[in-house]
This record gives structure tokens, C-alpha cells and sequence, in this order.
């Protein structure tokens, strides 16, 4: 939740910046709402093409971290304590 807020925030203060010229109104012009709609939507399409590429990632680098972490471990001096029998490893 906290991730979309900010991303939503974000979003809306760079269509705001760009789309809206004037705060001489209370309501916004024909322009500054086609705008922000367009703007809204190629940043709403830019995120979803991101969140696919980390989705579609995402299997890969947890191989790697885990495939990292069983090398540290038996890399290890003998008696040093590994992980937690059922931990998981840790995902960004």
C-alpha cells in the first residue's frame, strides 16, 4: 500500500506540474484535463509495463539470492549457525 501511495503521488504531482498552468480557477480548463487524463494514463501503462518486467524477473533473482546464500553458507567456518530451519530468503 505504502509502494502505491507513493507511486500515485508521484504520478499526480508530475501531471500537475505539467498539465495545469494556471490557478486562477477553481475548475480546470477543457486542455488541463485532457492533459492530465493522457498523462495519467501513459504513466499508469509505464507502470504496468515495469511491474510485468520485475514479475517476469522476479523468479530469477530469487534463484540467484538463494543459489548466493547456500553458497555463503557452505562457504562457512564449521560451526558457524546457518539460517533458521523454514527461513525464507530475503526479497528487495
Amino acid at each position: 500500500l505504502r509502494d502505491f501511495l507513493l507511486v500515485y503521488n508521484r504520478m499526480t504531482e508530475l501531471c500537475f506540474r505539467h498539465c495545469v498552468c494556471s490557478l486562477d480557477y477553481r475548475l480546470l480548463t477543457g486542455r488541463e484535463e485532457s492533459c492530465l487524463d493522457s498523462c495519467a494514463a501513459r504513466l499508469v501503462r509505464a507502470n504496468h509495463r515495469l511491474m510485468s518486467a520485475y514479475v517476469g524477473l522476479l523468479p530469477t533473482l530469487l534463484q540467484r539470492r538463494a543459489a548466493e546464500h547456500g553458497a555463503a553458507v557452505e562457504s562457512a567456518p564449521p560451526g558457524t549457525p546457518g539460517p533458521a530451519p523454514g527461513s525464507a530468503p530475503d526479497v528487495p
